[in-house]
Order: C-alpha cells, then structure tokens, then sequence
C-alpha cells in the first residue's frame, strides 16, 4: 500500500498473528493468540481496514479503522479503534504511515471525517493527534477527510 524507507504498510492477514500478538505485548494490552485471530477475522468481515506497517520483520505498527453512516452527517464517519507502535519505533514516522493509509482507505469508502479518541489526559497520542490534523472536540479529536466549504 505505502512505503518509506523501506517500512511498507499493508492489509493485516492470518499469517500476521503472532506478529500483532508481539506487537500489542509491547505496545499496549497482551492478547492470546487465539483471541487476536478470532479478533482479526471479525474485524475483516467488517467495512473498515486493519492495517500493519513492517520494516523487514514483525509489525511495527497497527492501525484499525471503521466506517459507518451517521444522521448528523452527509458522508460516512471513519473511527480508529486502534493505533499502536512498538515503543522502539516511535517518533520514526511510523504512526504518520499508518494515519494516512488509513485516511486514504476511508476516504475511498466515502468518509468525509476520520475520528480518534485517545485516552484522556497528557500523553504522545493527544500531542500526535493535534500534530497531524485532528482538532478537539468534545471528548474526542476529528480529523475532516476532505475539504469544507
């Protein structure tokens, strides 16, 4: 899908199981092997993508994003559920590969906002959030997809 310096991102698939399960021990919640793949398959069957970002190796990076429609709204709304990378990865780009694949993806779907709502309080997910696009609102961060008018 994109790539940078040698770190690609791609749709997530069977095979990335044990790559996830390593990277969300490292990154944030641990999850049974089997639980992730009964995970990744109901994610699959829903519209939105799971994606990974690699570099030569297991997955430095996860990024879940949904989509449905909404009644205040016009176009879809994109929802990231998920966005993790292995705290040695941080602040190499990663994250920004992940975002804007996925801003991509839910664009095409007919998107026309992206939501993240990151835990509250400080942390590099509130800062990566404004750093990239997103602006507060209410008690979580929306990104506009395509331009207003």
């Amino acid at each position: 899908m994109s790539s940078r310096h040698g770190l690609s991102v791609r749709a997530a698939d069977s095979g990335d199981v044990d790559g996830l399960a390593d990277l969300l021990k490292a990154a944030g919640p641990a999850l049974a092997r089997e639980q992730l793949a009964r995970r990744l398959r109901a994610i699959q069957d829903q519209p939105g993508v799971l994606l990974i970002a690699d570099e030569w190796g297991p997955p430095s990076g996860v990024i879940t994003a949904h989509w449905h429609s909404v009644l205040t709204a016009d176009l879809k709304v994109g929802w990231i559920s998920t966005l993790f990378v292995d705290p040695d990865r941080r602040r190499n780009g990663v994250a920004r590969l992940l975002l804007k694949a996925a801003s991509q993806a839910a664009r095409s779907a007919g998107c026309g906002e992206l939501v993240l709502n990151p835990p509250i309080g400080p942390g590099d997910l509130r800062t990566f959030c404004l750093a990239t696009g997103f602006v507060e609102s209410g008690e979580v961060f929306s990104r506009a997809l395509r331009k207003r008018s």
